[in-house]
């Protein structure tokens, strides 16, 4: 968890709380991050802000494709695969 909050704080510039063994991080289009590890696996919880201009949610979309790039080791491409692995066992 600790370098997952580090990812965290380098993708999103802001501070990082912990609630209930849970990463929280709010950011431009994303109103609530939540990250946890459960099982081995990442998880992550989204809550959108809808009221905020284009520009930013293009930053926080390419903010958030970072952080799980990084947090993950996998592209999306590798993340869409292993996910449909996990759904077919």
């Amino acid at each position: 968890m600790d370098r997952i909050k580090e990812v965290l704080q380098d993708s999103f510039q802001v501070p990082v709380t912990e609630e209930d063994g849970k990463l929280i991080v709010s950011y431009g289009a994303l109103a609530r991050i939540e990250a946890s590890i459960v099982d081995k696996k990442l998880c992550v919880d989204t809550t959108p802000n809808p009221n905020v201009p284009d520009e930013e949610i293009l930053d926080t979309n390419r903010r958030f494709r970072n952080f799980l790039d990084n947090a993950t080791g996998y592209t999306a491409k590798q993340r869409v695969s292993k996910a449909k692995k996990d759904i077919g066992k």
